[in-house]
């Protein structure tokens, strides 16, 4: 039961600091549709894929003294930031994860802002589509983040990106 929990532990451990809980959830997403053997079920959502069960680990996450998460008011919103706890060192270190790669693929996408990362994950949720209908379905279930052609095809390149580190 706590293996699920732990890859979600090592996600963070890996990442070092993931800030924003959309962030979190694309990242979780993203190593998902990169093969990683991340269990959540996910559904689309008014920002791109969503998995409840995904919240829910990590709420139990900060429960339980895993993770430690900060809420910081931004302006209008509040964010929040993830980062492991000595005891979830801990946990980690009696229920070692193996998943080569994982660190370089989160590293990465941890670097990205999140309204791109909602685009990758948009293109990825829709990928048994072929690519026209693929940004035709952006245009339309993401009209009011206005994604430009160049932001599309970014996505796409860097999903291949992605793949070549993920299997490398």
């Amino acid at each position: 039961m706590l293996k699920d929990h732990a890859k979600i532990i090592q996600a963070i451990a890996l990442s070092g600091e993931v800030i924003g809980r959309k962030k979190l959830q694309k990242m979780i997403y993203i190593a998902k549709k990169m093969d990683f053997p991340f269990q959540e079920r996910f559904q689309f959502h008014f920002y791109g894929p969503y998995s409840e069960e995904l919240t829910l680990r990590v709420e139990e996450l900060c429960n339980m003294g895993f993770l430690n998460e900060v809420k910081e008011k931004k302006g209008g919103y509040y964010q929040y930031r993830y980062t492991l706890t000595e005891a979830g060192q801990e946990f980690l270190g009696m229920n070692a994860i193996e998943m080569p790669r994982l660190g370089d693929c989160l590293t990465d996408i941890n670097t990205q802002n999140a309204r791109f990362l909602e685009l990758v994950s948009t293109v990825l949720y829709f990928d048994n589509l072929p690519e026209d209908e693929v940004r035709e379905k952006i245009q339309t279930v993401k009209k009011s983040q206005k994604y430009t052609d160049e932001e599309i095809d970014a996505a796409y390149e860097y999903i291949e990106a992605l793949k070549g580190r993920a299997v490398q």
